[in-house]
């Protein structure tokens, strides 16, 4: 096994080489494909046989197929080649011209005519290459150039034989010689891994990879048409900030050295665009990384995208029709349609969605009503008879939170509005009218994940305060996620917020939901990865 393995590493060492020589003398020859600094390009593969496909109904309407029964099979052979000849003869009388370029994924070399299969942003195409239309010392080029080459085509599209459309090069332009080799094409990039570190090789060989981040990018850009339509004006808000508040989260640190402070990067987009709120700015949101010091698993990156969105003189209710609307139009223009599958779990969108608070949750699916338990002691007594582990700084709420983690997340797979948290765990929430104990608050979940967390904004400064003052003692006692007291933004307050209804979507997981990804690393183009010397 070692020899055959030392063998295999020799083969590639020497196709690597070869490449480099056949790079080497297209320079000598005055050929350098890194010198071309543009190409012309008219159409993409897919363009091309749409355009061809409608050109040919218009053209050969009306022609009727070859009649060729009782005929044996030598005749009927000829009758269909005469056919053939003649709508060819139709259509190149009347040619579609075309200008392509991408990489080229097969050749196949055939004497004095070859054929090549080249890529594209959105497909595949065959080429023709005949040494008669493009010369013959272009010809000898393009018999010595490698898979993973890209060129530029232009010719016309006609039907071949076996009715594949097709391009009649008469001009090829070599745009970027490739000095390395392709994963084997019927396997393609199939190391998880190394899909994540060669995110380039995975676009090139894996077209359902592609389509997803193709999607990706729909999704944002529906979202942004959605909130325009409402009103919401897009901003951007700092990365680096001196208090990284707004989640629960711990922030990377880093230093500012012009200023010679120490800064961190943003957990969240909260305090920012809230800030616009009091200076008038109606609605706003923001689509932007943010970057938690959290672990790595299939459902969490330290580095991903958030949007937050804003609204003046509404509140978590408003919250909730917008995000029942926005999903629902999502699936509808990104989907096709309300109902969506996940890993082969069929979620509805299109129904209502369910509310329920959490001591309700809580109620259901653990069987217990925390609306009866009298105090923290009795809280952490419960949570010692039911497993759920807990810090002697938790009170009655962090307990309800915890029971909730544990016992009813994995059952909301429909989408399920969770309302009414704890005020403990919810410092920069609005507090019930009719119960101070919780919050105007809710988190919305699908398929047993957190997809948003929205408020009714907390607007008196006050009370404020004295939520910063016990984020700061929750800190104090060990808990490094606590928020500390923001004093520019508690001046904000000061100044006078208006009723706000806020809310924050993790657009990693509702682009996984929606392509149905089995991973974040799915979605993400560079996902946080390990040294490759680490693994």
């Amino acid at each position: 096994m070692a020899n055959q393995n030392n063998n295999q590493g020799q083969d590639v060492n020497q196709l690597l080489k070869v490449r480099r020589e056949k790079l080497a003398n297209l320079q000598e020859a005055g050929q350098d494909p890194f010198q071309i600094t543009k190409y012309d390009v008219t159409h993409h593969t897919t363009d091309v046989k749409e355009q061809y496909t409608a050109h040919e109904e218009k053209l050969l309407a009306g022609r009727k197929a070859p009649e060729t029964e009782g005929m044996d099979e030598e005749a009927a052979r000829e009758v269909i080649k005469a056919d053939y000849e003649e709508r060819r003869s139709i259509m190149d009388a009347d040619p579609i011209n075309v200008c392509i370029a991408g990489r080229m994924m097969f050749k196949r070399v055939m004497g004095k005519a070859s054929f090549a299969n080249i890529r594209d942003l959105k497909g595949d195409i065959q080429i023709y290459v005949a040494r008669d239309s493009i010369g013959e010392d272009l010809y000898a080029t393009f018999k010595k150039s490698d898979i993973g080459d890209i060129w530029g085509v232009k010719g016309y599209a006609f039907r071949t034989k076996t009715g594949e459309v097709s391009i009649h090069a008469s001009e090829m332009t070599l745009l970027s010689k490739s000095l390395q080799i392709l994963p084997e094409k019927f396997h393609g990039l199939t190391d998880t891994d190394a899909r994540y570190r060669q995110r380039y090789v995975d676009l090139i060989m894996n077209e359902e990879s592609k389509n997803v981040f193709i999607k990706r990018s729909q999704i944002i850009k529906e979202i942004r048409k959605f909130l325009d339509g409402r009103g919401f004006m897009e901003v951007e808000t700092p990365m680096l900030v001196s208090n990284a508040g707004g989640a629960a989260a711990r922030p990377f640190e880093t230093h500012y050295n012009a200023l010679n402070e120490d800064v961190k990067l943003r957990i969240s987009l909260e305090l920012y665009l809230k800030r616009l709120i009091v200076g008038g700015l109606e609605r706003v949101y923001e689509i932007g990384r943010v970057f938690r010091n959290e672990g790595v698993d299939t459902r969490h990156n330290p580095e991903f995208t958030l949007m937050e969105l804003y609204q003046a003189y509404t509140d978590y209710e408003g919250m909730m029709e917008l995000t029942e609307s926005m999903f629902r139009y999502l699936a509808e223009t990104v989907c096709g349609g309300t109902k969506i599958s996940y890993q082969g779990t069929e979620i509805d969108l299109g129904k209502p969605f369910a509310r329920l608070t959490m001591t309700d949750a809580v109620k259901k699916y653990a069987g217990i009503d925390f609306d009866q338990v009298a105090d923290d002691e009795e809280a952490k007594r419960l949570a010692e008879e039911h497993h759920v582990e807990y810090e002697e700084r938790h009170k009655k709420g962090d307990i309800l939170n915890l029971f909730f983690e544990e016992f009813v997340e994995e059952h909301l797979i429909q989408p399920t509005f969770v309302m009414d948290h704890p005020i403990e765990i919810s410092p920069l929430t609005k507090k019930k009218p009719d119960n101070p104990d919780y919050v105007e608050r809710f988190e919305f979940f699908m398929n047993g994940w957190e997809m948003a967390n929205a408020y009714s904004e907390l607007n008196d400064p006050i009370d404020q305060r004295a939520r910063f003052a016990a984020q700061e003692e929750q800190f104090a006692a060990g808990d490094e996620e606590a928020n500390h007291t923001d004093e520019d933004f508690l001046n904000a307050l000061e100044i006078g917020m208006p009723p706000t209804g806020g809310i924050g979507y993790g657009i990693d997981r509702m682009c996984m939901l929606l392509t149905d990804s089995a991973a974040i690393r799915d979605v993400l183009l560079f996902p946080t990865m390990k040294p490759a010397d680490q693994q």
